[in-house]
């Protein structure tokens, strides 16, 4: 178990590594001058020379990458130098390790530097404002999907070739096959604006909004209700289908006809043994779709006006601002990774053939 514990860190550092590199190549090949954007087309070549040597825009294409990768890396190499690129003044905290050349080996917090646009606000720290409203609303898009997709799933099952059983499966196969956008902006019409004056519910709005009459800020749960329905709707189409299907062939099991000839009601021998072997599929479905769910958030929590990583990454695309979007690029690649690993390390320990 140990052995295969480190192979897959292993893997997982090397997943990380390619998303970097691809997030580095990707933003700093774009057409344009970061210099200037940050300038806003500003002709000022002494201004422009001042903002090159402050991000390191006048080194070559290779160094540039190599001071990223050093700056995302908890262990890095930092000049003694104080006007240095890499001098350690742009780091809040950090544990110095050995000295090296002119320099220092220092053990920190990954660095996704400073955004463009808000007065040189750090990446980590606008990241840190919107992940955990995109991380409340994904934990409840999925919390839906998984409740109401096991519970039709095992309705298609039971009455299998039936009008319910046909009507749930079309259902859950356009699911499947609308766009978050549309169904977002359907969405948010149809409850938000239409019926709103039956359903209660607003067309945008976040889970933290301020009162204009004192109170400060408060929680508003009904803003989630929507969103949180829209994103879930995706994966509430893959849960029914796979519910459907891994119930059915476990209901043909030999186990299955064990437990009915032994006297067994045919509810207790579908809800005690078949569907709980019928979720492993499912629960595997699940934590794939919570990752995906962070980067598809994007258009869901524009459209509502929900103030997550998402809603931020649009903005900050508009803005130009590409520090503040490869950094939550980084972040959703790291945090498919992570789910990734620990679901592999559960599959191993459940099941030891997986570890050869």
């Amino acid at each position: 178990m140990l052995r295969y514990f480190f192979h897959k860190i292993q893997y997982s550092l090397l997943v990380m590594l390619g998303v970097a590199s691809a997030v580095f190549l990707l933003f700093n090949l774009l057409p344009g001058d970061p210099s200037r954007m940050m300038l806003d087309q500003r002709e000022d070549s002494e201004q422009l020379a001042l903002v090159q040597k402050k991000y390191g825009f006048d080194k070559p294409l290779g160094q540039q990458y190599l001071l990223y990768l050093n700056d995302l890396s908890p262990i890095s190499w930092h000049s003694n130098d104080p006007n240095a690129f890499t001098a350690l003044k742009k780091y809040s905290h950090y544990q110095k390790l050995a000295s090296l050349g002119d320099g220092q080996i220092v053990l920190k917090r990954p660095y996704l530097r400073q955004s463009f646009k808000s007065e040189g606000k750090p990446v980590t720290q606008i990241i840190a404002e919107t992940l955990p409203n995109t991380i409340v609303l994904a934990i409840s898009s999925i919390l839906i999907a998984m409740v109401l997709g096991v519970v039709l799933g095992v309705v298609t099952a039971l009455n299998r070739g039936s009008f319910l059983d046909r009507l749930i499966t079309v259902g859950g196969t356009l699911g499947m096959s609308v766009p978050s956008f549309f169904s977002a902006i359907l969405i948010a019409w149809l409850f938000g604006f239409l019926w709103a004056e039956y359903t209660g519910l607003n067309m945008t709005g976040s889970l933290y909004e301020v009162d204009d009459y004192g109170e400060g800020v408060y929680i508003n749960w009904k803003n989630l209700i929507l969103p949180a329905v829209t994103l879930g709707i995706r994966p509430l189409g893959v849960i029914i289908q796979l519910t459907r299907s891994s119930l059915l062939e476990e209901m043909g099991q030999d186990y299955v006809r064990t437990a009915r000839a032994k006297g067994l009601s045919f509810k207790k021998v579908v809800y005690q043994h078949a569907l709980r072997n019928a979720l492993n599929p499912v629960v595997t479905a699940a934590s794939g779709w919570f990752a995906s769910m962070l980067a598809g958030a994007v258009f869901v929590e524009y459209i509502f006006g929900w103030n997550g990583l998402g809603k931020q990454i649009v903005e900050s695309l508009n803005q130009l601002d590409l520090p503040v979007v490869m950094g939550a690029v980084l972040v959703i690649g790291f945090t498919f990774v992570l789910i990734n690993f620990l679901v592999d390390l559960l599959y191993a320990w459940l099941d030891p053939r997986v570890r050869v």
